[in-house]
């Protein structure tokens, strides 16, 4: 175990691997053999499930439970309340644990308030998932989504800007001046 803070209220279960500089705040609870990178901040009322695999620089804010077959990749946001599902037909009197579907939200992504990420969909890097939609395919990497069922309204930079591509299909991050192609419904940073 690295040196992280836990609040004494929180609990965190045996055979749990945290990083350096990772906090856990008030009421939260992390289950047995999860791995939380360095520098995470996990807020308050958060259950994080067994085996759960999170990178470093992981900002989760209040009342988030990540079940089971999540992956959260280093720098990825998860707004208050947002919602992770594991079973696609869940029934109480039918155990499905060996059925729990895969959700892996990769580098830089963020997933607003209220949100909610059907099991077995991806979160492309650095998407943006905006407050209370639900997510219910794949998402691109930079997209910007919203609504329920989500649906794809743009493109985003690193910094979380709406990208403006030109008739060559160039944009420029406002903020920073990355240079980003989007090419055959594919945005990557050029430069």
């Amino acid at each position: 175990m690295g040196n992280f803070y836990a609040h004494e209220s929180a609990i965190v279960d045996e055979g749990c691997t945290i990083g350096d500089g990772t906090k856990i705040w008030h009421f939260s609870h992390i289950m047995p053999n999860c791995f939380i990178g360095e520098r995470c901040n996990i807020g308050q009322n958060v259950v994080i499930s067994p085996d759960v695999i999170l990178g470093s620089n992981v900002k989760i804010q209040n009342n988030v439970s990540i079940y089971t077959g999540v992956i959260c990749e280093d720098d990825v946001f998860l707004g208050p309340s947002m919602v992770f599902t594991n079973v696609i037909n869940p029934r109480s009197a039918v155990n499905r644990k060996e059925q729990y579907a895969k959700t892996t939200v990769k580098k830089g992504a963020s997933i607003g308030a209220n949100a909610t990420i059907v099991c077995g969909h991806d979160i492309g890097a650095f998407a943006f998932i905006g407050a209370g939609a639900v997510v219910t395919k794949n998402i691109p990497d930079y997209a910007l989504v919203v609504g329920n069922p989500a649906r794809q309204l743009g493109w985003v930079s690193e910094y979380g800007h709406r990208l403006k591509f030109n008739d060559e299909g160039i944009a420029l991050c406002p903020e920073t001046n990355q240079e980003y192609k989007l090419a055959d419904n594919k945005v990557i940073r050029i430069k």
